[in-house]
């Protein structure tokens, strides 16, 4: 078995081996993963996190040996907190890193990646936060563009939002909404709720595949052409632009 880890800002992981493959996730810095097939340009990936599965550039990633791999993913979690900021290489030279990447063991404002060290001095997250920050982090990615695949302020699908709104609170979710659906506790209604829940959607076929973060006041925080706060009712989000329901909900899950 082979191991890898990102030493890049956001790479693309797509579903073929192929530039022009569907991005089905990304892989940010300092994320590490097994490599479970290596071929001339490309390479399977499965991401520690969330297990995630994808094809990745090898020019876009570093082998790392199956002690590294076990050290980091054994270690406590130290993840960049604001929306864009820069790690500092040994040789001057600067390398940006979104808020959620990964700081593998983070001591004394250097990181660690392979053998290489950076210097980051900027704010870090590394604690499990409690319920009521589930929002206060949904507020940073609020107008962020929907983006299929992406998990970044510069783009994010509506799993990827939360995925990473809970990941930066401590928590982790898988990468799909219909993975995400099965997480949890159910809850039967609406009224049963509280703010920071997920409230899941469906479509005709009683796919899932939409997922938002439930608000006071019946509202609901969710990517859909951006991360934008619309209504929610026993039917699904009601958009306030158009006036219109644009998602069926199907099931509530508290997550914490």
């Amino acid at each position: 078995m082979l191991y890898g880890i990102c030493n890049l800002s956001i790479v693309p992981l797509r579903l073929e081996a192929s530039d022009n493959s569907e991005m089905v996730s990304q892989v940010l810095f300092g994320e590490h993963f097994k490599v479970l097939d290596k071929r001339k340009k490309w390479s399977k990936i499965r991401i520690h996190f969330d297990s995630c599965e994808g094809y990745i550039d090898n020019k876009q990633f570093i082998e790392i040996t199956e002690e590294n791999y076990l050290e980091i993913s054994n270690s406590k979690t130290t993840l960049s907190g604001e929306l864009i900021d820069f790690l500092t290489e040994e040789n001057g030279n600067l390398s940006t890193v979104p808020i959620g990447a990964t700081l593998p063991f983070f001591s004394n404002k250097k990181t660690f990646i392979g053998d290489k060290e950076y210097l980051f001095e900027g704010a870090i997250i590394n604690k499990k936060l409690d319920k009521e920050s589930i929002l206060k982090t949904a507020f940073l990615f609020l107008n962020t563009p929907h983006f299929w695949g992406g998990k970044t302020p510069f783009g994010i699908d509506s799993s990827g939002f939360t995925q990473m709104v809970y990941k930066l609170c401590g928590y982790q979710l898988l990468r799909k909404a219909n993975q995400q659906a099965k997480q949890g506790e159910v809850l039967s209604f609406i009224e049963e709720s509280e703010p920071g829940d997920l409230a899941f959607f469906d479509d005709n076929e009683g796919n899932i595949n939409h997922v938002g973060i439930i608000m006071k006041d019946n509202h609901v925080i969710h990517s859909y052409g951006k991360v934008r706060i619309d209504m929610l009712d026993h039917s699904g989000i009601y958009n306030v632009d158009s006036k219109r329901h644009t998602h069926k909900l199907r099931v509530i899950k508290k997550i914490i």
